[in-house]
This record gives structure tokens, C-alpha cells and sequence, in this order.
């Protein structure tokens, strides 16, 4: 029989089982423990699926996956409420999936449909949802910080109470669209996280190779905004971080900029092999998964039927996105005219 998500979110971990985990997870819900889980495990299988796809030729156009730094939107995400929001990058996916996107609804935008969130005309890189309140994946290196910041102004000068969390990586950073828009929040106490996901690497080009100072979490600072480092590749210590931020930005103190370390298992994108990575290194960062370090904080069932109810929502949303129809050119003359 399926199980649900309700059937485990409403669950416990047995306690004999939890005092054996010599981890901090104690001072977390367990609720949201299963859900970093669940937002972890569904972009790691939803992007190895969408390799295949890729191969059959049902994904065109670029694949930029989140492999090995899906800890950072899950952590970000859990600490945020429905109606807060997110701004995404090119790499997006686990983004979209951890603020609680339809997987069926995304499948079938990445693979050009007419159902999905953009009709079909995003695809991998441009995926949107205005259910979600996920303003947008761009393709545009550095390109989602300063709708962020217009994001969080506009619901300051509204009076609203909710925040922005904006994901971007260190290649980013050397965009100088980020200093004034650190600046610029800065000044007037914007409600906005900047989440600065370093997986030590622009492309091909190593981090240390194109940035002076590589703690990046220090370039806050320098612009009035308090800087921190995490382990990104910890789904908890990440979610504890953007909480307190969040908290931080609800109350008029202001923007946070959060450093998450992290490292790309893999090219920049699905056809790039990633020769020019230490392969030594990133055995290294593959022996801390980020899938692996989150599961080890739960109970071997729970995970277990979190992991085949995810495995039925993929395997439905698939089936979904290619069963759904190509958009039409109709339709897509009469929007451009609108």
C-alpha cells in the first residue's frame, strides 16, 4: 500500500533510535527533518532521471544540476513559510522542489510541455511559479540578486512581514551587481537573505583562481551586512542559519548574507565532464553526501518510506510530462501579443 506524506509527517522517530544519533538534530522539529529529507532525496532522483531523460532526447537545451549541493535549498527553504519567497539561478531545480513545487508541473516544464509552470517555454533554466512564490530560475549569472532586493522592497514599502531568500553562487560574487545590491539593502534594512551557495567553481574556473579573498562570507560585512559560513553540505546547520536570518529580517534588522560551502558532483552542466576538477577533492566532498549526512539523522524506516513515497510522485510526474502536449504556436503568438 502507498504510503502518504501526511502518514509520515505524522510519524515519530522512536526515541531509543534517537538517542543513539550523536548529531545536533535534537533542537529540530522532526517534521522538519522529514521534509529537508524528502526535498533532498526528490532533487537528487528528480535530477538522475532527468539525465536519462536528457539521453532519450526529451530534455532540449542546457542541464544544470544540483547534485551534491541539495542540502543548501533544502536547509534554506524549511526555515521559510508558505508565503515567503525565493529567487532561483540556472541550477535551480533543487530551488524549485524544496519551496514546494508540483513535480508533475515540473517535469513537464523542463521537458517543454504545455502544463508546465511556464507553459513550456522556460524549460531547465527558467522555471517559475507564482503558487510557490518562487520568482524565477535565470539564466543570467548574478541576475536574481537585484530582484531579490526589489522583491524584499516592495514588501517592505507594503508593510507585509514576509521574506526573500536569494540563492546565487561564488561565480556571483565577482558580479558587481552584488556589492550594490548588498549596499542598497543594507541601507534601507531589507528583508532579503543572500544566499551564496560556493561549490567552488564559475564554470571550469576554481574559486580560489578568480576571487582574492575566498571567505566569502566577508564581503557582507564591508557593506554593513553581517556575514556567515556554513556547511552547506549539512541540510540542519544550514536551515539553523537561515532561521535565525530570517527571524533577523522579519523583525526590521535587515539582510544576512549566508556563505554555504558546498561542492558540484559533477561539470558545469550535464554534457560537461568536469575534467579540470581535483579528483582527489571531490572524492572528498562525495564522502560528506549531503544525501547521505541528512539520512543518517533519520530513523532507517522513516527515510526508507519517505525515499519510495518520492520514487511514486517522480515516476507519476514523468509518465505526466510525457503524456502532456507540446504547446502550441497559437498560443504562444496570442501571450507575446498581450
Amino acid at each position: 500500500m502507498s504510503t502518504s506524506w501526511e502518514d509520515i509527517m505524522s510519524q515519530k522517530v522512536p526515541a531509543t533510535k534517537q538517542a543513539e544519533k550523536k548529531v545536533a538534530s535534537s533542537a529540530v522539529d522532526e517534521k522538519i527533518l522529514f521534509e529537508m529529507y524528502r526535498n533532498v532525496y526528490a532533487t537528487r532522483q528528480f535530477e538522475l532521471q532527468c539525465i536519462e531523460l536528457y539521453r532519450q532526447g526529451l530534455i532540449r537545451g542546457y542541464l544544470h544540476l544540483y547534485l551534491g549541493e541539495e542540502a543548501v535549498a533544502a536547509g534554506a527553504c524549511a526555515s521559510l513559510e508558505v508565503d515567503d519567497y525565493i529567487v532561483s539561478t540556472h541550477r535551480g531545480h533543487g530551488h524549485c522542489i524544496s519551496k514546494g513545487a508540483d513535480l508533475k508541473l515540473m517535469a513537464a516544464e523542463i521537458m517543454g510541455k504545455a502544463t508546465g509552470y511556464c507553459g513550456g517555454r522556460g524549460g531547465s533554466m527558467h522555471i517559475s511559479s507564482k503558487a510557490t512564490n518562487n520568482l524565477g530560475a535565470n539564466g543570467v549569472v548574478g541576475a536574481g540578486i537585484p530582484i531579490g532586493c526589489g522583491a524584499a522592497m516592495g514588501i517592505k514599502v507594503k508593510g507585509g512581514t514576509q521574506v526573500v531568500v536569494v540563492f546565487f553562487s561564488d561565480g556571483a560574487s565577482n558580479q558587481g551587481v552584488f556589492g550594490e545590491s548588498l549596499n542598497f539593502a543594507a541601507v534601507f534594512k531589507l528583508p532579503v537573505i543572500f544566499m551564496l551557495e560556493n561549490n567552488h567553481y564559475a564554470v571550469s574556473t576554481p574559486v580560489e583562481f578568480s576571487t582574492g579573498c575566498c571567505e566569502l562570507s566577508k564581503i557582507g560585512p564591508a557593506h554593513g551586512v553581517p556575514g556567515i559560513c556554513v556547511d552547506g553540505n549539512d541540510a540542519v546547520a544550514v536551515y539553523k542559519e537561515t532561521l535565525q536570518a530570517v527571524e533577523r529580517a522579519r523583525s526590521g534588522e535587515g539582510p544576512t548574507l549566508i556563505e554555504a560551502n558546498t561542492y558540484r558532483h559533477g561539470g558545469h552542466h550535464v554534457n560537461d565532464p568536469g575534467l579540470y576538477m581535483d579528483q582527489d577533492v571531490l572524492a572528498e566532498w562525495k564522502g560528506r553526501d549531503p544525501l547521505h549526512m541528512l539520512r543518517g539523522k533519520l530513523a532507517e524506516s522513516i527515510a526508507e518510506k519517505i525515499e519510495k513515497q518520492v520514487d511514486e510522485e517522480i515516476a507519476v510526474a514523468i509518465e505526466f510530462a510525457k503524456n502532456s502536449p507540446e504547446p502550441s504556436v497559437e498560443e504562444f503568438l496570442a501571450s507575446i501579443q498581450e
